[in-house]
């Protein structure tokens, strides 16, 4: 898991440097600020592309797939965010259960809060709850330190005092941030997770369409990102992470991978 003291990586260490070089020249020069608000903007722009890359390292630790002891147990992770909705979760612990696959469920803390039972029954049933920020805010990627503080601490709080559980995990909507994330993390003690697959499946009404996305490159150490929240529906009216599960799993497990929360993928 994460270190207790925040390290910058490479660019954001060449960031903060440039920021200084910058602030250097403009006093030893002044009549060359142009040159520094320059490149200065060059380099807000490209962390701001960086953010908005949610596989991306650049910014700080990023699981993206599974530990090394993992994949050599081939062991693959399910992850669901945006819920819970009691309109579709219990349905999806349903096929988890048919399948005795484990999962992760990546939860909004306000949603937690408006439904705790379905948020514990989570846990009961095995499966590990993370945070997804308390509101799953649109403009989260455009916070400072003290909205991310804010917001991933709400959600912490919420869901480790419904569930028990403290989350260890913490994925950001849509995945978007920008380096003012990774500090807060560190001192929340989370790890961030993205993922190697995803079918759109908010967008996305086709379920063999998703189902092909999330298998394309099925192999071990993949974390696959599918919605219990905010699901979209086929154009028969189901949710289409209810149509694209039990293909999914049973793919996996003829190809001889199992499922693992990400806590358990750890140990």
């Amino acid at each position: 898991m994460r270190d207790s003291a925040w390290k910058p990586t490479l660019l954001i260490r060449a960031s903060l440097a440039l920021h200084g070089l910058a602030l250097a020249g403009v006093i030893a020069a002044p009549a060359q600020w142009r040159w520094a608000l320059g490149a200065v903007i060059i380099d807000h722009l490209l962390l701001a592309v960086v953010g908005l890359w949610p596989r991306s390292h650049w910014l700080g630790p990023n699981w993206t797939r599974l530990p090394a002891a993992a994949v050599a147990r081939n062991e693959i992770a399910l992850t669901l965010d945006d819920g819970p909705d009691p309109g579709v979760t219990p349905r999806v612990l349903d096929i988890l259960d048919r399948y005795a696959v484990q999962a992760t469920f990546f939860c909004v803390g306000e949603k937690a809060a408006r439904y705790p039972d379905l948020c514990r029954e989570i846990v009961r049933r095995g499966h590990a709850v993370e945070n997804h920020t308390q509101h799953h805010r649109h403009d989260f990627s455009l916070q400072g330190p003290r909205g991310f503080m804010r917001e991933v601490q709400a959600a912490q709080h919420t869901l480790h005092l419904i569930t028990g559980q403290r989350p260890l995990f913490f994925r950001a909507p849509a995945g978007l941030r920008n380096p003012f994330l990774d500090p807060v993390l560190v001192r929340l003690g989370l790890t961030l997770a993205s993922w190697s697959a995803r079918g759109f499946d908010t967008r996305i009404g086709d379920p063999d369409q998703v189902r092909h996305a999330l298998l394309r490159d099925l192999r071990a150490g993949a974390i696959l990102l599918l919605h219990d929240g905010n699901a979209a529906r086929s154009p028969h009216g189901v949710p289409v992470v209810l149509a694209v599960l039990p293909g999914v799993l049973e793919s996996a497990a003829a190809a001889g991978l199992n499922f693992v929360s990400l806590r358990d993928a750890v140990s």
